[in-house]
């Protein structure tokens, strides 16, 4: 059986700034940094580790990385976050602004990647996962789009995720199956651009 923990990357620059990123690449902000120190003593032992190749979510799994001693980080392109077309890099007020009426209509910009492509992509990067570890645990940094787009996979209902904050899977029989949510830290920042 492979265990997957897929865990949203530490708290980025805009992030702190209520910015939506997509696949936009800020930073981690120093509180992002530490966020991932402080998640690899949660953790404990794991047997590899996969992050997105977006800065912010492959420096978490680098940080994690150096923490436990795990390594080295295998970066896959199917765990980036969703495409968020010219959404990418404004506020939610900037969107309202711009795209009036569109977020409480559920409206999406063009260059949006859409649902089903996200879900398809993200499940694909999971089946690589497992085919490389078959047996073990797993740690994947990713973003909140990917691991809501494996939560739909299974039906799981939209609710808001910490930065640091995650949720199992494992591989079994054949096939994925959900686990339950993650908190590694207690003082969790929560970002609200959604």
């Amino acid at each position: 059986m492979t265990q997957l923990l897929v865990i949203r990357h530490g708290q980025s620059e805009w992030n702190a700034d209520g910015r939506w990123q997509g696949q936009a690449d800020p930073p981690l902000t120093e509180l992002g940094r530490e966020q991932a120190r402080r998640a690899a003593r949660a953790l404990g032992a794991i047997d590899a580790l996969f992050a997105s190749p977006l800065g912010r979510a492959a420096t978490t799994a680098a940080i994690l990385s150096e923490e436990l001693g795990v390594g080295p980080v295998v970066t896959m392109p199917g765990l980036m976050e969703r495409h968020a077309g010219e959404w990418q890099g404004l506020t939610r007020i900037e969107i309202e602004e711009s795209f009036p009426g569109h977020l409480d209509a559920g409206r999406r910009p063009s260059g949006w990647e859409p649902d089903a492509e996200v879900e398809t992509r993200v499940m694909s990067a999971f089946d690589a996962i497992h085919r490389d570890h078959p047996y073990g645990t797993v740690v994947a940094i990713a973003h909140a789009g990917v691991i809501f787009a494996a939560e739909s996979a299974f039906d799981v209902g939209w609710e808001r995720l910490a930065n640091l904050g995650g949720r199992w899977f494992a591989h079994s029989d054949g096939g994925w199956s959900i686990g339950e949510r993650v908190h590694l830290l207690t003082d969790e920042t929560i970002p609200d651009q959604l």
